[in-house]
């Protein structure tokens, strides 16, 4: 497993997102596939539960490395994959499923540093469509990572031939206090939020960085309604903060 020690490998910012350290973590398997010795496999898995910001990071691995990115559906079928592959490499997708599945491999291989990031790979699996993710990665040699949710690794190993191409693993890790502070500071730059707050955010939100977000975007209007622009743990009651679980019902006496 690569060792993505937070205060060493700190991404840099890029398009107006933050660098919270699973970004550097799937930056460094990024890199990891990418300066990979000859003959070594060049398929990553980037995994976690849902909210730690995994696609997130993606989105920030393509702004930096000029990656290309998709995202997969529900409905997609293996036809789907291959057409959003070629569009995103700016290519007419066209003909049957093994002609487009070779002008991926030659889109690939022209670029073969240039990584391929496939987001929702819990589908692929789901659907037996890992099998196409191999024989595109073995015949291009591009860099292919593979970004799902906790049960992915246990898919993938399900599907030898592919789990035998998997160079590294690399697990998302909830949010701590200083990406909720790099959270605070990029979508509220003209609030003050104290530490305790900070805390009290990573908290409430499970490390969720989507529930940091929206927490975040409460103190903001928050701010609007009251004029204020300072706060602290203490400005806000225990229950006001968004955690994810539905309101309880309150029964009434009858």
């Amino acid at each position: 497993m690569t060792n993505a020690d937070p205060a060493v490998n700190r991404a840099p910012s890029a398009g107006g997102l933050a660098a919270l350290k699973n970004v550097a973590r799937c930056l460094t398997l990024v890199e990891t596939l990418r300066s990979r010795g000859p003959h070594l496999p060049g398929l990553g898995v980037f995994h976690g539960y849902s909210g730690y910001g995994k696609t997130y990071a993606a989105l920030y691995v393509q702004n930096i490395t000029g990656a290309l990115r998709v995202e997969v559906g529900d409905s997609w079928t293996k036809k789907s994959l291959l057409q959003n592959i070629l569009r995103e490499a700016n290519q007419e997708p066209r003909g049957t499923i093994a002609h487009m599945s070779e002008c991926a491999i030659m889109a690939l291989g022209d670029d073969f540093n240039r990584p391929l990031i496939i987001d929702e790979a819990d589908k692929l699996a789901d659907k037996g469509m890992l099998e196409l993710v191999r024989e595109i990665h073995e015949h291009s040699q591009a860099p292919i990572v593979l970004i799902g949710e906790e049960q992915l690794p246990g898919k993938i190993l399900q599907v030898e031939r592919v789990h035998n191409r998997v160079l590294d693993w690399v697990p998302a890790e909830p949010c701590d206090h200083e990406d909720a502070r790099a959270l605070a500071n990029l979508f509220c730059p003209a609030l003050s939020i104290s530490d305790d707050l900070v805390d009290l955010l990573v908290e409430k939100s499970a490390g969720k960085a989507r529930r940091i977000h929206v927490n975040l975007n409460r103190i903001i209007e928050h701010a609007r309604s009251t004029g204020e622009d300072s706060f602290s743990a203490g400005s806000f009651e225990q229950g006001w903060f968004f955690t994810g679980e539905p309101p309880r019902r309150i029964r009434r006496a009858a």
